[in-house]
């Protein structure tokens, strides 16, 4: 049968692998024999499942809208990852991977964030876990989503402002992969999304697997059968769309529709939209699909969502995308701002502005009355608000 889960060697298809100076093949190296035998080990999955219960509060509610469904016709529920302590799916990840961290025996934690709420989950578990902690991001992001800095700095975290390039999550990548090469012997890199060498992008997807293992048990009981229609979820790395369809990937029933953020427009050369607009190239140790100029240079993203503008994609979404098994839509980001208003107003729920690109792509698809939808709601839109309220300042949304 064929699957579109990882193989052996750390491949989707034709994307994945480890691409990686020398320097950094011991911590690798070191990562690809440790991870699957602590993650699928008893101790660990007891500690790990405690921890998402007691602490970031799981499972998280698949919630069926109103006004929403009543919008498009057909049944539409939210898995709400916003209402998870720190108000994203990224503690899913980060809980499991400080616990790797700790059996491994490293004692200072290194990660890289866009909007921030990947740092601030990072923050928090270095915080339970009583761990160093130094979160790198872009300028520009520190700029905009500075309620989250404020947080990673409360939590006990060193947040380092990265100047160069477009000063955001590439960028912010780049420098945390160089602290890395530095401190090999006791440094940790916790990698928030799908991407990079071989084995986070797997690694990533199974501690966000809760994500469709729940939608898989609570989904009986709303509807009588264990899968839906429709998967939908926005992608940047791609962790939070990893999750929501870890489970349903081989399952021909469910159709996945990924959206990515399509910023100005997709021929304005303001746009992060990677799958419709990138090549097969290599970008932080991994082989997928990159936004790049015809000599090979990377080419900046560009989003009013921080935690989408990244010129790569994950490993499994670009081979999703390549064999047909998803369907990509792009969203620019007026279409997210009317979508995160809408639900606002429909639902009583404000996204997050990555979620809002979700939402958005709502508006581009048919339903029948009988099909069945789930929308991760990859977060919570407190850290987006400076955004919004500009928004509706200026155009009065």
């Amino acid at each position: 049968m064929k699957t579109y889960q990882v193989n052996e060697n750390g491949y989707y298809g034709e994307f994945g692998g480890a691409y990686i100076p020398e320097i950094l093949h011991r911590c690798v190296s070191e990562l690809q024999e440790a991870y699957l035998e602590v993650l699928t080990s008893r101790s660990f999955r007891h500690e790990y499942e405690t921890l998402l219960r007691d602490y970031a509060g799981r499972p998280s509610p698949l919630y069926l809208t109103r006004r929403l469904s009543e919008r498009h016709g057909c049944r539409i529920y939210l898995k709400r990852e916003d209402l998870n302590h720190t108000g994203a799916h990224k503690i899913n990840n980060t809980i499991g991977q400080i616990l790797l961290a700790r059996r491994m025996g490293k004692t200072r934690i290194i990660a890289e964030t866009g909007a921030g709420q990947h740092g601030v989950a990072t923050a928090t578990v270095c915080a339970l876990m009583d761990m160093d902690c130094v979160v790198y991001m872009g300028k520009t992001d520190v700029e905009r989503q500075h309620t989250n800095v404020q947080k990673m700095e409360m939590l006990g975290a060193r947040v380092m402002p990265v100047t160069s390039g477009n000063m955001t999550l590439k960028d912010a990548t780049n420098e945390a992969i160089r602290d890395w090469c530095c401190h090999p012997s006791d440094t940790y890199y916790i990698i928030g999304s799908t991407v990079g060498p071989h084995p986070y992008p797997d690694m990533v997807a199974r501690l966000q697997s809760v994500i469709s293992e729940e939608i898989k048990a609570q989904l009986p009981e709303k509807e009588g059968r264990d899968y839906p229609d429709y998967l939908l979820a926005c992608v940047g790395g791609g962790s939070n769309a990893a999750g929501s369809i870890y489970h349903y990937l081989d399952d021909q029933r469910v159709k996945i529709i990924l959206a990515e953020a399509g910023g100005k427009g997709i021929d304005t050369g303001l746009s992060a939209a990677t799958i419709k607009l990138g090549r097969q190239g290599i970008i932080h140790g991994s082989q997928t699909l990159v936004m790049q100029s015809e000599d090979g240079q990377i080419e900046e993203p560009y989003s009013i969502s921080a935690g989408l503008d990244y010129p790569g994609i994950g490993p499994m979404h670009a081979n999703l995308a390549r064999t047909g098994r998803a369907a990509v839509m792009t969203v620019d980001d007026d279409e997210a701002l009317e979508a995160a208003f809408r639900l606002t107003r429909l639902e009583g729920i404000i996204p997050a502005l990555e979620s809002a690109h979700a939402l958005g792509a709502l508006e581009k698809l048919s339903f029948r009355a009988d099909d069945v939808v789930v929308l991760t709601l990859s977060g919570r839109g407190d850290k987006d608000m400076d955004t919004y309220v500009r928004e509706k300042t200026t155009n009065g949304k």
